[in-house]
C-alpha cells in the first residue's frame, strides 16, 4: 500500500484541525478478516495482507510509506446536549490512496491507542466491536446503502478491559472522507470562523463542487448535506436499521452511514425498539431517527450560520433544511414502494395507507421484519400467500390488507414486479446473534464463522444453498443479547 502525492489534503487544512502522532504498538498482530472487495477497489494485489509489512502496518506498529498519522479534533452533541471538544480519541487518519477509479479514499486506523482526543479512555478497540463493525460496513454496503467501508481487521491477544477483561483488535476504516458535523461545531462553537470557512471551503471544494456556483455557497453546502442524510435515513428506515448513537459527531458530512457501535437491524418489527442500552431515555429508537437527523442538521446549520449569514439571520439556513422535510418522505415512500414490488407508485392517500397498513400488522404482530418482506416478496412471484400468512396471528387482518393492496395494484394498473421485491428486501441482515456466533469463534481464533457470513452479507439479495440458518427466526437467546455505546 502506498499513498498517493496529495495524501495530506486534508493536513494541509492547518494544525488547527488534528494532532500528528503515530499508532501505539500492539504485540504479535494477527488477521481476523478483510474485505476482498475493499481491497480490489484500492487496487490491492489478491494476497495483499499476507505481506507482514502490510498486518504490521494495520495494527500501528510500522508506518506505511508516505504515511503521516493525525487525529483530527471536533466537538458535538451527544445524546441532545453539548459535549464539547471530542475528537479522534482511538482512531488514526493514516493518509489517502486512489481507488481503481482514481477517486481518493482516506484510510483510518480505528483502535490505534491514546491520542490528546482520548479523555478517559485508553484509545483501543476490543475484538468484539471491531468485528461489529467490520461485518455491518460491508452489509451495509452490500444492502446499497451509503457506508464507510473496511478494508480490515487485525487482532492482538493485548488484554483490553472493558465491563471484561477482552482483547485488542483494529479496524482499517476507508471513507472519502471523515469530516463530521462536529467539525463544523468545534470551530463554530469556539469561534473561529476563518477555521470554519476553510473546512467548509475544503469540504465544498473536495466534496460539494456544484455549490461554488451557487448565490450562497454556504447555503448550498448545508441543503446538500441535508438532501444526502435524508436519503440515507430512509433506507435504514427501509431496511429496518438502528444506528443506536446518532450523535452529531456520529454524522457525516457526506452522508454515509459511520461509526457503528450498538447498532441493530430489527428481528421482531418494533417502531418503539432501543437497541441501545446505554439509551436508557430512547433518544435514538428506531422510529426517531428521522426526527434526530434533523435535528442533527439543524445543529450543523447553527454551526454554518456565521458562514451563511453573517449578521446572524437564520432564514437561509433554515430554508436550506427545508429539503430534509420533502426529500426523506418522499425517498422512505419510493424504498416502501419497491418493497412491495410497485417502484413507481405514486405518493397518494390509497397508496401511503398501504404501507402503514402492512407497518401496523408488522408491529402489533411482533412480525419478523427481514423474513416477512423476503417471504412476501416469494408470495408474490408464486401468488401463494400462506407463508407470509402464516407469520401473523390476526390472519383475518393481514388478508384485509393484501385485498386493499392488490386493489391498489390494479387501480395503478401495475402488478407487483416480483423481480424487484427479490432485489430489494435481503435474505440476509447482520443480525445480532449472527455476529454473536462469528465473535464467540473469534475469540477462539476460527475465523471461518467470519468469513462465512461476511460473504453472505456482501451479496444480501442471493439465497446461497444450505445456508438457510443465516436467513430464519433467531434464537431465543438472541433476546438477551444487549449492546452499550461500548459495543
Amino acid at each position: 500500500m502506498r499513498f498517493t502525492p496529495d495524501h495530506q489534503s486534508f493536513a494541509q487544512l492547518g494544525v488547527s484541525f488534528y494532532t500528528r502522532l503515530n499508532a501505539q504498538p500492539l504485540p504479535s498482530p494477527y488477521v481476523v478478516g478483510q474485505s476482498r472487495s475493499v481491497a480490489k477497489a484500492l487496487g490491492l494485489e489478491e494476497n495483499w495482507l499476507v505481506n507482514n509489512e502490510a498486518l504490521q502496518a494495520l495494527t500501528g506498529n510500522a508506518l506505511l510509506p508516505g504515511s503521516q498519522p493525525l487525529a483530527s479534533v471536533y466537538s458535538g452533541h451527544q445524546f441532545g446536549q453539548w459535549a464539547g471538544q471530542l475528537g479522534d480519541g482511538r482512531a488514526l487518519l493514516l493518509g489517502e490512496m486512489r481507488d481503481a477509479q482514481g477517486q481518493p479514499q482516506e484510510i483510518q486506523l480505528k483502535g490505534a491507542g491514546r491520542t490528546p482526543y482520548s479523555r478517559m479512555g485508553d484509545g483501543r478497540a476490543v475484538l468484539r466491536s471491531s468485528i461489529r463493525e467490520f461485518l455491518c460496513s460491508e452489509a451495509m454496503h452490500g444492502l446499497g446503502i451509503p457506508t464507510t467501508r473496511a478494508l480490515c481487521v487485525t487482532g492482538s491477544d493485548a488484554p483490553i478491559r472493558r465491563e471484561e477483561i477482552e482483547t485488542a483488535a483494529v479496524v482499517t476504516r476507508v471513507a472519502p472522507s471523515f469530516i463530521r458535523f462536529g467539525h463544523f461545531e468545534h470551530f463554530a462553537y469556539n469561534g473561529m470562523t476563518d477555521e470554519l470557512r476553510k473546512l467548509a471551503d475544503y469540504v465544498i471544494e473536495r466534496f460539494y463542487p456544484t455549490c461554488k456556483d451557487a448565490a450562497n455557497p454556504y447555503a448550498a453546502l448545508l441543503e446538500a448535506v441535508s438532501e444526502r442524510t435524508a436519503k440515507m435515513i430512509a433506507q435504514w428506515q427501509a431496511v429496518g436499521f438502528c444506528h443506536g448513537v446518532m450523535n452529531t459527531d456520529n454524522m457525516s458530512i457526506l452522508g454515509l452511514t459511520m461509526d457503528y457501535g450498538p447498532f441493530q437491524f430489527l428481528d421482531a418489527f418494533d417502531p418503539n425498539h432501543i437497541c441501545n442500552h446505554s439509551d436508557d431515555r430512547g433518544r435514538y429508537a428506531y422510529n426517531k431517527q428521522p426526527n434526530i437527523a434533523y435535528w442533527n442538521l439543524f445543529c450543523l446549520g447553527q454551526a454554518l450560520l456565521p458562514l451563511i449569514s453573517p449578521d446572524g439571520e437564520p432564514d437561509l439556513a433554515v430554508a436550506a433544511l427545508e429539503s430534509y422535510k420533502t426529500i426523506f418522505p418522499a425517498e422512505l415512500h419510493a424504498r416502501m414502494s419497491a418493497k412491495l414490488g410497485l417502484p413507481d407508485a405514486p405518493a397518494t392517500e390509497g397508496s401511503k395507507a398501504v404501507i402503514e397498513g402492512i407497518l401496523k400488522l408488522l408491529a402489533a404482530g411482533k412480525v419478523d421484519y427481514t423474513i416477512f418482506w423476503r417471504r412476501f416478496s416469494h408470495a408474490i412471484a408464486s401468488n401463494q400467500f400462506e407463508s407470509a400468512r402464516d407469520m401473523f396471528l390476526d390472519r383475518a387482518s393481514f388478508d384485509a390488507w393484501l385485498l386493499s393492496f392488490q386493489e391498489r395494484s390494479a387501480h395503478i394498473s401495475c402488478r407487483p414486479n416480483a423481480d424487484l421485491m427479490l432485489k430489494t428486501n435481503p435474505v440476509y441482515v447482520l443480525r445480532n446473534h449472527l455476529g454473536e456466533q462469528a465473535i464467540r469463534a473469534a475469540k477462539l481464533k476460527d475465523f471461518s464463522e467470519l468469513d462465512s457470513l461476511q460473504k453472505l452479507l456482501e451479496s444480501p439479495f442471493t439465497e446461497v444453498a444450505g445456508m438457510e440458518a443465516y436467513a430464519t427466526f433467531p434464537p431465543d437467546w438472541a433476546s438477551t443479547i444487549e449492546i452499550y455505546c461500548s459495543s
